[in-house]
């Protein structure tokens, strides 16, 4: 059995409610599909440099589908900004 990798899944530069659904939707494709193949679901979240709370939706859109495939979904690279919209909004445990 083979140790799964972790291909991460980049969030765009800028992620504001423009965008929200159509970057969440291919998020959540990509992170099915690295599923699929025994990978780990890993978002980088690391390019963000212009965002809004949609970007905290798309993350959490990411981990529902993530949890519904049986998995546990991996944030990594979350810039201290969005960090602190994540402590406003409660949802710090769930964005991990």
């Amino acid at each position: 059995m083979s140790t799964p990798v972790a291909r991460p899944v980049a969030l765009p530069a800028i992620l504001t409610q423009a965008q929200a659904q159509s970057v969440a939707d291919a998020l959540v494709k990509a992170l099915r599909a690295n599923m699929a193949q025994g990978d780990q679901a890993v978002v980088d979240a690391s390019a963000l440099t212009q965002f809004d709370s949609s970007a905290l939706a798309v993350v959490l859109a990411c981990r529902r589908a993530v949890l519904a495939q049986g998995g546990q979904l991996q944030v990594h690279g979350l810039p201290e900004r969005a960090q602190a919209l994540a402590r406003v909004y409660g949802v710090t445990e769930l964005i991990g």
